[in-house]
């Protein structure tokens, strides 16, 4: 039986080929993006298993309004994907509460939106998979993407947290950590940087900032390799609640879940200690 999918951020980059690997499957796709006319663009005209929506994630309302046009159109949503956001860099000490503010207001808080407004139809079905795309810089901090792990390390905690309780109604939750893909990501249109420079960083600042324009393109990532395993799994029974995407992420959580347990065995006496003694 078709589904009906709702991706946020569906004008470019995974959103799109997300959208295009649904529509490939069969199923149908509600794809929201701040520019309704860019979604058009990418993925073609309304139709029968089309619907373009208009949804500034940072807007409730407007999250409101994209799934009460969804579920006018094709009756519910089987599956949510929350994808919309972007990347702002910087170390910690150059960047703002402004750019903070800005780094989650998609990246978390339009998560929120996008859920709030989704679940009371979900729920009522019983049956659902949301899939709040999240980066392994959700899983493992790097240096110059405070603000972007942040976001995406509450993104992970609220969804391990959500995914509990949304369980006894049906629904699955997958978190999904991309690591490096060849999507727009490290361009303009997705990524930011502070404004202010502290001398001390000048050199570290350059020779990363070099090192993002000579990956851009290069990602080992295939984004519609990607789309087409979200599709697969949206049919599992039993889906993940973690989904390492692409062989950099794969390695990555593991060498961050050795460290956790070299860390973990060599403080292990004294953590126990804390406790009173009985």
């Amino acid at each position: 039986m078709p589904k009906t999918w709702f991706v946020t951020g569906a004008g470019r980059g995974l959103g799109v080929q997300i959208a295009k690997a649904a529509l490939r499957a069969g199923d149908r796709v509600v794809a929201s993006g701040r520019n309704r006319a860019a979604v058009s663009d990418s993925l073609g005209p309304d139709g029968d298993r089309l619907l373009a929506v208009e949804l500034d994630v940072t807007s409730l309302d407007q999250a409101e309004d994209a799934v009460a046009a969804a579920v006018s159109r094709f009756g519910g949503i089987d599956v949510l994907v929350n994808n919309a956001g972007y990347g702002h860099l910087g170390f910690f000490e150059e960047v703002s509460m402004q750019d903070v503010r800005a780094q989650f207001a998609p990246n978390l808080f339009g998560v929120f939106n996008v859920s709030w407004a989704a679940l009371p139809a979900m729920r009522s079905a019983r049956r659902g998979r949301i899939f709040n795309i999240s980066s392994i810089g959700g899983f493992a901090g790097g240096e110059l993407a405070s603000l972007y792990c942040a976001s995406k390390f509450a993104l992970e905690g609220y969804s391990e947290s959500l995914a509990k309780e949304i369980a006894p109604f049906g629904l699955f939750l997958t978190i999904v950590e991309p690591g490096a893909f060849r999507t727009d990501f490290l361009s303009g249109d997705s990524l930011r940087f502070g404004d202010r420079t502290v001398a001390d960083y000048d050199d570290r600042r350059a020779r990363l900032h070099t090192s993002f324009e000579q990956r851009d393109g290069q990602q080992p990532g295939d984004p519609e390799k990607l789309a087409d395993a979200l599709v697969l799994l949206s049919g599992e029974a039993e889906p993940p609640l973690r989904f390492a995407a692409g062989s950099i992420a794969v390695a990555a959580a593991e060498a961050k879940l050795a460290s956790l347990r070299t860390e973990l065995d060599r403080w292990r006496s004294l953590s126990v200690g804390t406790d009173y003694a009985t």
